[in-house]
């Protein structure tokens, strides 16, 4: 099958990807089985959203008593564009409300709220939303978002894929807990990898591999074989190397991964760059080569280079992260280990660049 990449996204200059129910559903449950509590008596943010549309509005509305959440809070981004000659229409849930004027809404951001039984049902859900627009157009790093971002003790959403480091940056400057959606190749950015290095920030449960699919604006072009429309007309495309990025605990990070002795390995390994020939030295690094998570040598006592996906896995009780060697320009920071090289600060074997590589070696004392 095609697969559209996040990358595609920067080329389109469209950021307007909408994430599935089922994969913010089963993302979220995963925090709630290591603790119930998680999100009791917290103000949820959902920013960067479309809250008519949002299934992060919808699931967080629909689940409010559940969560035990004492507020939500969703903000859309719409920008004016009038300069362009283009009016952006309303929605029917616009016109259809009294609040709705026909001049602001194509420079005015949305926001919903809820916190209260409007409807007397003696119930809280996404019927007791209420909206109004926001001063401003929405965007993330107005004040008046940053305000609420103050204010929130949670923040959730699906961000604008070319602001991912900035949104990161967005987060951090509020030192809030925060779950949101990203590509893996975000672990590659400086600012990422160093909030992953020092246990600031690790990947979420539910999504290790594949890919996802997420509904786009109407006008989004589909040229990919793994795009569809569905019978309402809504436009689908599925996108590769999608992980959620969080600072909320969650259970699979403190599971141990099951490995294999390097004697055991290069006897029975599945992979036929281990298998009968064990681990390769890098040419500008003092580690060992590990092509594959599941190829770790549970006895080796010096520094090995993994790939990124390794994060899936990885437990700070079981491994300590030293460095990434990304890209050719170097960076010691970020490397972490020693550099034996002149200029290229990728991994080396042979003389050959390896892919992105991220060192680590086992924790004394926990294998």
């Amino acid at each position: 099958m095609a697969i559209e990449h996040l990358g595609e996204a920067r080329k389109s200059k469209s950021d307007e990807f909408y994430t599935q129910y089922v994969d913010i559903e089963k993302e979220i449950n995963a925090y709630l089985d290591f603790n119930p509590n998680v999100f009791e008596n917290k103000i949820v943010l959902l920013p960067c959203d479309d809250p008519e549309w949002s299934n992060f509005t919808k699931y967080f509305a629909q689940n409010f008593e559940r969560l035990k959440l004492k507020k939500l809070v969703s903000t859309s981004y719409a920008p004016s564009t009038r300069s362009q000659g283009i009016i952006n229409q309303p929605t029917l849930f616009e016109t259809e409300n009294p609040k709705f004027d026909p001049i602001i809404t194509v420079k005015k951001g949305k926001i919903f709220v809820l916190q209260r039984d409007k409807t007397g049902d003696n119930r809280i859900n996404v019927d007791d939303l209420e909206w109004d627009y926001l001063k401003g157009d929405g965007d993330f790093r107005s004040s008046e978002v940053k305000q609420l971002r103050d204010e929130a003790d949670v923040i959730i959403t699906n961000p604008p894929f070319s602001l991912f480091r900035e949104f990161i940056d967005w987060i951090f400057q509020a030192e809030k807990k925060f779950l949101i959606i990203g590509n893996i190749n975000a672990i590659t950015y400086k600012e990422s990898f160093s909030l992953i290095k020092a246990d600031k920030m690790w990947l979420g449960q539910s999504i290790t591999s594949g890919d996802r699919e997420f509904r786009v604006p109407s006008n989004y072009p589909l040229a990919a074989a793994g795009c569809r429309v569905d019978e309402s007309g809504q436009k689908f495309i599925r996108v590769k190397g999608v992980r959620w990025f969080t600072n909320l605990d969650h259970g699979k990070r403190h599971q141990p991964i099951p490995l294999m002795t390097t004697a055991d390995n290069k006897k029975f390994s599945k992979h036929k760059q281990v298998k009968g020939v064990g681990y390769e030295k890098y040419d500008n690094y003092d580690a060992i080569e590990i092509p594959f998570t599941d190829a770790i040598p549970s006895d080796h006592k010096g520094i090995m280079g993994v790939p990124v996906t390794f994060l899936d896995k990885y437990s700070p009780e079981q491994f300590e992260i030293l460095g990434m060697a990304a890209s050719a320009g170097y960076n010691a920071q970020i490397v972490g280990i020693p550099f034996l090289g002149k200029k290229d600060a990728r991994p080396l074997i042979k003389s050959r660049n390896t892919y992105a590589r991220v060192f680590i070696r086992h924790k004394v004392g926990k294998e």
